[in-house]
């Protein structure tokens, strides 16, 4: 079957023909592109199918190159504190949610952030007792480095002052008590999250569907996602998107990172970057180096400008990080680092140093702050940075106060990236940020939230829009090693393509967030139409 995708603006992002009215589809790939009138006199016959566009814009597919998949399907199930602003409201919610809930059943949420909050605080540990005595209770931040426990977890947890907490976390202790505040920082909320019951593989399946889904309704084509520690591990995590993509046909494309103490198995299993089909691959192994500015465990250089005895969390010590990489490398594997801080950034790349590189980029998640040194030794054939631009949503303008005003003015450059000849990827962290690529495009356009009115937090380092959508469309790509065969509209790549509302070239900035995605379009397939079928690619 023939397919003509016709009478649209398309932005091919190929320097070798940029724009065109049409374009044709055959087998899931794109074999011509041009004019109306020529694709139509020579691809128009009688059983082509035909889809006229309207005139409206369209891009190649958008990928998202970093998020969490398991965790957007887990958190419909719980509560979404994201919108909380204060103290009193987050008790009430889990008051509510709590008085209909049996004893011992656990009660979590997701999303909150204490920078939001205009009065109040963090709930105490005791005030989460009191609105929830007989349930557990686990709050993950908006960030995913930090929980808030109630008592009632902490004893199910067997939680005690000699207890060992895992390497690299921290249990907070109030400093008059010695008692635990509630908070537990990075990997220290392993002692609670093991207690909690595990999803059954069909709940699973359900809510990883929905997410799917939506994905494709925010004009997502493609996904990097990091899932084993949600999912299960890597066999059944494995099976989990085989089933969805390859078994029951969802049409997103998905890359997963392998979470660094899955390797042993992936190896065993003779999987390695690169594995599996067009739909579903294996991508590359995922460390931590270090934490959040919001929780103030991301490693720096020079202590927190607001808590000057403190650098932040070096997740894993020099010898642990050799070792790490090495396990990586000897199953020639890629590699993938969450570095937020300058100082977690310059060991990883110290470490990288050691070791030949593979047959894909290694990626570096997040890069939010950067020295000028290390904007130079970024610039790499091997390397790519994974980054988010709704993070300056989320992390100014408080983050100023966090790291300080020089500080504040290194991070989240993306500009400078990219002038600097760095490789960069666009994505989102979701459920971190949100999940909708134009809310991303328009933060990194915009620099602001889409709220506000000034021309944005450190106005050089805004983007174009046409680098925005690069970075998610082109940029993605280039992270996993496919742009030649996505990334761009392009003779002989994959038919991945997005559809808009309006033509995001030709408006400001702002009218990205009054754009809708009218169709998502993958392997040739429209598996999103906005009005119609919502996810038409199934079998």
């Amino acid at each position: 079957m023939t397919t003509i995708f016709t009478n649209g603006r398309f932005y091919t992002f190929d320097s070798s023909q940029p724009m065109a009215e049409s374009v044709v589809v055959r087998d899931g790939r794109i074999v011509d592109l041009g004019s109306h009138r020529e694709m139509l006199l020579q691809w128009g016959r009688p059983e082509a199918n035909v889809r006229d566009l309207d005139g409206k814009m369209v891009t190649p597919g958008l990928i998202d190159s970093h998020l969490h998949l398991s965790s957007i399907a887990t958190k419909m199930l719980s509560m979404d504190l994201g919108n909380i602003t204060s103290k009193d409201d987050m008790l009430q919610m889990i008051k509510e949610r709590a008085d209909q809930t049996p004893a011992g059943e656990w009660l979590q949420g997701r999303g909150w952030d204490e920078n939001r909050f205009v009065e109040g605080g963090l709930p105490s540990i005791e005030e989460l007792d009191h609105v929830s005595p007989h349930c557990p209770v686990l709050l993950t931040r908006v960030c995913g480095h930090v929980v808030l426990v109630n008592s009632k977890a902490l004893e199910i947890a067997g939680y005690s002052a000699d207890m060992d907490i895992p390497a690299g976390g921290t249990v907070v202790l109030d400093p008059q008590t010695q008692k635990p505040t509630g908070l537990l920082l990075e990997t220290a909320s392993n002692i609670v999250q093991r207690h909690i019951p595990k999803l059954t593989y069909e709940q699973l399946k359900q809510v990883l569907k929905q997410a799917i889904q939506l994905a494709m309704q925010c004009g997502l084509t493609s996904v990097h996602t990091e899932d084993l520690r949600g999912l299960g591990g890597l066999d059944q995590t494995w099976k989990l998107y085989d089933e969805l993509l390859n078994g029951e046909g969802l049409g997103l494309r998905c890359n997963l990172l392998i979470y660094y103490p899955h390797v042993k198995r992936l190896v065993e299993r003779g999987m390695y970057a690169g594995y599996g089909n067009e739909k579903l691959q294996i991508g590359a192994v995922k460390i931590f180096a270090d934490g959040s500015f919001g929780g103030r465990t991301a490693y720096l250089s020079a202590p927190y400008t607001d808590d000057p005895g403190n650098v932040g969390s070096e997740i894993h010590d020099e010898e642990t990080l050799y070792q790490l990489f090495k396990q990586a490398r000897d199953a020639k594997m890629p590699i993938a680092v969450h570095t937020i801080g300058d100082q977690a950034l310059e060991n990883v790349l110290d470490m990288l140093d050691k070791f030949p590189t593979v047959g894909y980029r290694d990626r570096m998640i997040h890069t939010s702050l950067l020295r000028p040194d290390l904007l130079e030794r970024l610039k790499s054939p091997s390397i790519v940075a994974d980054i988010q631009p709704r993070f300056v949503v989320g992390d100014f303008p408080w983050v100023a106060e966090r790291i300080g005003e020089k500080r504040a003015q290194q991070a989240y450059i993306w500009k400078s990236m990219l002038n600097a000849g760095i490789m960069c990827a666009g994505g989102s962290d979701a459920p971190v940020e949100p999940l909708e690529p134009l809310l991303g495009i328009h933060a990194a356009v915009s620099r602001r939230a889409p709220e506000d009115r000034h021309e944005g937090y450190y106005p050089g380092e805004n983007l174009t829009m046409e680098e925005a959508l690069r970075i998610f469309t082109y940029g993605g790509a280039l992270a996993t090693n496919e742009e030649a065969v996505k990334g761009t509209i392009s003779r002989g790549k994959y038919a991945d393509m997005t559809v808009y509302s309006k033509d995001l070239l030709q408006v400001e900035s702002d009218e990205v967030l009054s754009t809708n995605i009218e169709m998502t379009v993958i392997n040739g397939e429209i598996c999103y139409e906005r009005g119609g079928n919502k996810n038409l690619c199934e079998i």
